[in-house]
């Protein structure tokens, strides 16, 4: 048996039952990332000797029978902008290139608390500024089930660390789509929670409204297993909810009203994506859910929305990164505003600065009342469009990605979507395989803030449905 072929709550049951070994199972997964890493690129950084003593230590708590936490023994990778004391951070850039943080994330002391392993950093578009991972300083990730494709992006590389069984289970984050695109493009399961349920503090930020730290596991068990060990109050983020994540494994969801958004299903998408989404509608039905479309008028405006808020965020946050402080500074220099310039102008790849000077010329002069306060008053109109559909609706469903991943040497070929709205309304999704092993395509499902438990166990049901 090869541990890392199970599913993470296996090996915990496994572990607890003492059939293997916290030592065994991190062996088995550093075996995969030293076989497989030269090709899929999925990690930044990696620490087998920390990892093998974490390991160890776990397996002397096993043995002393102390109390483990419930990510006892499992090898866990986190995307490289969320803060590690004393592990490299980089955010996929040069300028972060040696960034050593002196402190942890909250969600990293969560897992620390919880006996989770932390193997590795995963590969990332830089400063999550992409969705391909072709923007890293570091070079692209590719794809596990087919390495001509792109993993999609940002987090292209935790969802590639689960699904080559370099991790079992991963951390990642979402501003516009960054967990479900490269979720749907490995065929794993990623969770975008509601804003509020995961802290982001230690999240090196690119948009404060917008960013969510999620999950990737490699099914829904998985994934919601990560999430109840990272969600709930956090002093240091004020956003916050003193909440916790109690999912029902058994999956019923007989009498739930399902909405189908038909903004969404107007727009242009793969063949296959629609076969396969038209299927997974009547896998809803013939599990008892009521399944009618229903209108969202206003995301209709999503993208263009989100592009303004978020740029203009992006000029602001990068602005912290300037040669002085910290992260990349240039050699030559006279002056103040040389070291700026040069800094800047060498740390930073052309995406990012193409972002910075979009967000720059939106928020300069009247410009900021023009666009950036009309934008987040429609964006108060897609929220209450999304209000209206979940007081009829208990959960919405679409396709996770319009298209299949494109060849990592080609431009991926661009579908208008509207899954920048899921950030703008702070709303949970989940994207899941739709068609059984062999899919290429995901679906995702949408709930009413706070109701993660509610699109886990829709999830649950959709899942053990298709298998």
């Amino acid at each position: 048996m090869d541990i890392s072929d199970l599913k993470a709550w296996e090996m915990r049951e496994k572990l607890l039952k003492g059939e293997i070994s916290s030592f065994e199972t991190i062996k088995s997964h550093i075996k995969n990332i030293e076989e497989k890493e030269k090709v899929i690129n999925a990690f930044i950084t990696f620490d087998k000797e920390k990892s093998l003593e974490a390991a160890q230590e776990i397996d002397r708590k096993l043995k002393n029978k102390e109390k483990l936490g419930i990510l006892a023994g499992l090898p866990i990778s986190v995307k490289d902008n969320i803060i590690t004391k004393d592990f490299r951070t980089t955010c996929g850039s040069k300028m972060l290139e040696n960034f050593i943080p002196p402190y942890d994330a909250s969600v990293i002391e969560k897992i620390k608390d919880k006996d989770g392993i932390i193997i590795g950093k995963t590969n990332m578009d830089e400063f999550s500024m992409g969705e391909t991972t072709k923007s890293s300083y570091f070079g692209a990730t590719k794809n596990p089930l087919d390495i001509t494709k792109n993993p999609g992006g940002s987090s292209g590389g935790s969802a590639a660390s689960v699904a080559s069984r370099e991790a079992s289970l991963s951390v990642g984050s979402d501003t516009g789509n960054s967990i479900r695109k490269p979720a749907a493009y490995c065929q794993v399961v990623g969770i975008k929670p509601t804003y509020g349920l995961v802290s982001r503090y230690g999240l090196i930020t690119i948009s404060n409204s917008l960013d969510t730290i999620g999950v990737f596991g490699r099914d829904v068990r998985d994934a919601s297993l990560m999430l109840s060990a990272i969600s709930g109050r956090d002093p240091l983020d004020i956003t916050t909810k003193d909440t916790s994540l109690n999912v029902d494994l058994e999956g019923e969801i007989k009498g739930l009203k399902i909405g189908i958004p038909k903004e969404w299903m107007s727009l242009e998408m793969d063949t296959s994506v629609r076969e396969d989404f038209q299927k997974s509608i009547e896998e809803f039905k013939s599990l008892g859910a009521l399944v009618e479309e229903v209108s969202i008028p206003n995301i209709v405006h999503s993208e263009i929305i989100y592009k303004i808020i978020v740029c203009s965020d992006i000029s602001s946050n990068m602005a912290r990164f300037d040669g002085v402080r910290y992260g990349f500074r240039a050699k030559e220099y006279e002056t103040l505003d040389e070291l700026y310039k040069l800094s800047r102008t060498e740390g930073f790849g052309e995406e990012v600065k193409r972002r910075i000077l979009f967000g720059t010329y939106l928020l300069s002069g009247h410009r900021g009342d023009e666009y950036y306060k009309k934008a987040q008053r429609v964006r108060t109109l897609i929220i209450d469009d999304f209000d209206n559909a979940f007081s009829k609706f208990d959960l919405l469903i679409t396709p996770t990605d319009l298209n299949k991943p494109a060849n990592l040497k080609e431009d991926t070929k661009q579908y208008n979507d509207y899954n920048a709205s899921i950030n703008l309304a702070g709303l949970p999704s989940i994207s899941l395989p739709m068609g059984g092993k062999n899919s290429q395509t995901s679906l995702q499902i949408i709930g009413d803030r706070f109701k993660d438990e509610m699109i886990i166990k829709a999830a649950l049901a959709f899942e053990g449905a298709v298998k």
